[in-house]
């Protein structure tokens, strides 16, 4: 047995980092109480022009790809005077007076009058991360970027086991010190304990759950706490009488008669899993939504569909993939749903994804007598990926509009993706609200 190296994995996992981001720039937030939010970014339907900023290097809730440059005064403020929008992240001084994520900004100023409340800075956010990354990556050998403040590591045959604490904890240190960026870090042998051991640590500590200790900390730790165990499963684990995360470990026999998902979440919380850090994953999917006020007229849903769909063109050529896969994704006031999607064989353009999109929206807009307040349009099943052929009866017709996309694009990136709009996307509709 001596000769079995311990495995160890680590989750980095930055504090409140939207707000730990901002005080790198302005330190006079040090200390108080802070929180970024806002509105749902509502200037991408305007009628003036924009200038567009993309990143796709980062993920995650909250993390949006585009990102718009626009006034911020009065940024939660919509026309009417009147406080929209919810938080995304709030400081620990703020969470001691009782604001939590997500909660409408109206409600957490009436918590704490004191609250500073910032629009998100996404371009600072990424480029932080980005930067704390290649940091990182000089300390431990294997890193997984899982989201734009997390990451995972691996530590095996790297750090001997018994100084793995003075390891991470040095880590901490000298991030703070190099970065101003305060992170918590949790390390176990399994990636999904050393996440949970991160959220014990917080904030600004770390932990270490070595595989002796695993059962006695897990047991009576409430099933709410590991990551992956939502309310829904939460409601079918709780109806099965397994409450902590000791049950669950017990409970052995039941989950390998479920699905393999549920055989999987077993493992996890076993710290059996045994799942990898992978140096990087390949996006999939690229992605624009966007929430509004309730709006009934189709026309106007079709411009925004038309506006979404050229802002979301042109991240695509900047990522250089062939998406064959869109999808529409709609939210009406009353609660319906609808989605759809399809597929195709052709040369990705512009002018082929509004189509396609708009033709989705009239297949699977039923309920016509709603409200819309949000529309959601992504393209995926990059042609490298599925390694099938493109239509060639449309070839030429679409390297057509290639080249026309291509062409547009440099004058996009020179001047801004406003400088070029489909003729609908600038018609005047009185009745709608941004």
């Amino acid at each position: 047995m001596s000769g079995i190296i311990p495995i160890m994995k680590i989750l980095i996992d930055l504090d409140c980092y939207f707000v730990s981001a901002q005080r790198t720039v302005d330190p006079t937030l040090i200390g108080k109480c802070v929180a970024v939010g806002g509105r749902s970014d509502p200037h991408i339907f305007s009628h003036n022009q924009t200038k567009q900023s993309v990143s796709l290097k980062n993920r995650g809730a909250f993390v949006p790809s585009i990102m718009l440059d626009h006034d911020t005064e009065n940024f939660f403020l919509d026309p009417n005077g009147k406080i929209r929008g919810i938080l995304t992240t709030a400081s620990y001084e703020a969470r001691a007076k009782g604001v939590k994520t997500p909660m409408p900004i109206v409600q957490a100023l009436q918590l704490c009058p004191e609250l500073i409340i910032l629009p998100p800075n996404f371009k600072l956010y990424h480029e932080l991360s980005q930067k704390l990354k290649a940091y990182l990556e000089s300390r431990i050998p294997l890193l997984e970027q899982f989201s734009i403040d997390e990451f995972f590591g691996d530590l095996t045959g790297w750090i001997p086991d018994d100084q793995v604490p003075q390891f991470i904890h040095q880590l901490k240190e000298d991030v703070m010190q190099k970065f101003q960026l305060p992170l918590s870090i949790g390390a176990a042998q399994s990636k999904w304990t050393a996440k949970l051991a991160t959220s014990l640590a917080k904030p600004y500590g770390t932990k270490v759950i070595y595989a002796h200790q695993h059962y006695e900390t897990l047991k009576d730790i409430s099933i709410a706490k590991f990551p992956g165990i939502g309310r829904k499963l939460q409601h079918k684990f709780t109806a099965q009488g397994l409450t902590t995360l000791g049950d669950i470990i017990h409970a052995k026999a039941y989950f390998h008669r479920l699905t393999p998902s549920m055989r999987s979440l077993w493992h996890k919380v076993n710290g059996t899993d045994n799942e990898p850090v992978k140096l990087s994953k390949e996006r999939k999917s690229i992605g624009v939504s966007r929430t509004f006020d309730p709006i009934h007229s189709r026309h106007e849903a079709r411009r925004r569909l038309s506006i979404l769909s050229r802002h979301l063109a042109f991240t695509i050529f900047q990522a250089g993939v062939n998406p064959t896969s869109f999808h529409l994704y709609i939210r009406y006031e009353l609660q319906g749903r609808a989605k759809g999607h399809i597929t195709t064989q052709r040369l990705f353009s512009e002018q082929l994804l509004r189509e396609e999109i708009l033709k989705l929206f009239d297949t699977i807009d039923t309920l016509k007598n709603h409200h819309l307040i949000s529309v959601s349009i992504s393209a995926g099943r990059f042609s490298h990926q599925t390694k099938k052929g493109l239509d060639m009866f449309t070839l030429e017709q679409d390297q057509n509009s290639v080249a026309l996309s291509k062409g547009t694009l440099k004058m996009r990136q020179k001047y801004g993706v406003d400088i070029l709009r489909w003729g609908m996307e600038i018609e005047k509709n009185s009745s709608a609200k941004f």
